[in-house]
C-alpha cells in the first residue's frame, strides 16, 4: 500500500514513551493517506507486548536488533512505499493539525527535499527545545546552532521565529523528508550509528540541490535525552567523532583541510578543559572520537570521490564565522544577534 506520508517512530526500549505519546500521536494524524509505524529496534523491554495489545492500528516493522538511529530508519523506510516520511522521535507531543502545514509547503515546494516544524521544549512548553527549535545551522567548523538555540542558551518562543525559512539542518526529532529525495541520496548515514546524522543528510541535500526549510505553522514538543541524556560520554563520543564525519564528507575540496585542522585543535581544547575539571570520561570520548575518526579517513575519502559539491551561499547556509566567538567573545547568545 502507498502512503501519502509515513509516520514512522523508531523505537528501542521506550514503552514509556510509546505508552504517553503514541496515542496523541495516532489521534491527530487521522487523515487519509497517512500511516503510522513503529520500526522497534530489537527492544528487550515490553515495547512490543504494548503494540500487539494496546496500538492495533499501528503498523509494525520488527528489526531483530539495535541497529542505531541511522541504519534502523533506512532499514525501517526501504520496506515503506510513501511519497514522504516522517522520522519521528517516541518522546514527542504532537499537537492537533501537525501534519497539514508541513503537506502543504512540501506539496507546494517540490525543490524542498525536508523541513521541519517548530520544535518546542516539552517540560517548559515556552521554550524552545535543544535539538532542533525553529530550524538548525552551522557554523564555518561545523558547530550547530539553532533559531532559538544557541549552545547552550535557549530563547523563550515569542513569536520571533515564525516565518517559513530555508535552513541547514532539519532536526531528527521530527524530520519531514521527501522520500524520493531521501532515497536517492542513500538516507541517514549508517556508519553514524547516532547523533549529527540528520545534519549530514541535509548537508548532502544542499549539495545535490535541494533545499531545507522550516515550517513553524506546525509545533510539536519534545521531551529530549530519552535515549541517552546529555552527559553521556557515549553521546559526546558521537557528536565528536560524527561532527568530523560530517565535515570531511561534505565540504568543498578547498575548505577541507583547514577547517578540520581548526575543528581538531578546538575539540582538543574542550578535551583539555575536561581533564582539568576531572571529568575522565568525557576526556577519553574526545580522544576514541579522534582517534576512529583519522582511522576511518581512507573510508571517508572514497565516499568523496562519489560525491558532489556546492559552494553555499554563508549569509543562510552556513555562518562564516565562529559560533563560539560569537558567543562566548560578543556575547551574541539569541539567533536574532548573530552576524551572518
Amino acid at each position: 500500500m502507498r502512503f501519502k506520508v509515513a509516520v514512522v517512530i523508531l523505537n528501542w526500549n521506550g514503552e514509556r514513551f510509546l505508552q504517553k505519546f503514541l496515542p496523541i500521536v495516532l489521534s491527530n494524524s487521522k487523515v487519509d493517506g497517512i500511516g503510522v509505524f513503529v520500526a522497534d529496534n530489537g527492544s528487550t523491554d515490553g515495547s512490543l507486548n504494548l503494540l500487539d495489545s494496546d496500538f492495533k492500528d499501528v503498523i509494525q516493522i520488527r528489526l531483530d536488533k539495535n541497529y542505531g538511529f541511522a541504519e534502523g530508519y533506512n532499514r525501517a523506510l526501504q520496506q515503506i512505499d510513501a511519497e514522504y516520511f516522517v522520522l519521528l522521535n517516541s518522546d514527542v507531543e504532537v499537537t492537533e493539525a501537525w501534519l497539514q502545514p508541513l503537506i502543504e509547503f512540501m506539496d507546494s515546494h517540490p525543490n524542498a527535499a525536508a523541513c521541519a516544524p517548530k520544535i518546542m521544549d516539552y517540560s517548559r512548553k515556552e521554550y524552545f527545545e535543544y535539538a532542533g527549535a525553529a530550524g538548525g545551522f552551522i557554523d564555518k567548523f561545523g558547530y550547530p546552532f539553532c533559531r532559538g538555540r544557541i549552545l547552550s542558551e535557549i530563547e523563550i518562543d515569542e513569536n520571533q521565529y515564525n516565518k517559513s525559512v530555508e535552513i541547514f539542518w532539519a532536526s531528527g526529532a521530527c524530520m519531514f523528508v521527501r522520500a524520493s529525495a531521501y532515497l536517492k541520496l542513500g538516507g541517514l548515514d549508517d556508519s553514524f550509528f547516532a547523533h549529527m546524522e540528520e545534519i549530514d543528510l541535509c548537508w548532502r541535500f544542499h549539495n545535490n540541490g535541494f533545499s531545507v526549510w522550516s515550517v513553524p505553522s506546525s509545533k510539536i514538543y519534545h521531551v529530549g535525552g530519552g535515549t541517552l541524556p546529555n552527559n553521556n560520554p557515549r553521546k559526546l563520543y558521537l557528536n565528536y567523532r560524527n561532527s568530523l564525519y560530517t565535515l570531511h564528507k561534505n565540504l568543498h575540496p578547498k575548505k577541507l583541510f583547514l577547517t578540520v585542522t581548526v575543528r581538531v585543535i578546538l575539540d582538543w581544547l574542550s578535551a583539555f578543559a575536561y581533564l582539568a575539571s576531572f571529568k575522565f570520561d568525557f576526556f577519553k570520548a574526545v580522544f576514541t572520537a579522534h582517534s576512529h575518526y583519522f582511522k576511518n579517513i581512507k573510508i571517508l575519502n572514497k565516499y568523496r570521490k562519489s560525491s558532489s559539491y556546492t559552494q553555499l551561499k554563508p549569509n543562510f547556509q552556513i555562518l562564516s564565522k565562529s559560533i563560539l566567538f560569537q558567543f562566548f567573545v560578543l556575547r551574541n547568545k539569541q539567533f536574532s544577534k548573530i552576524k551572518f
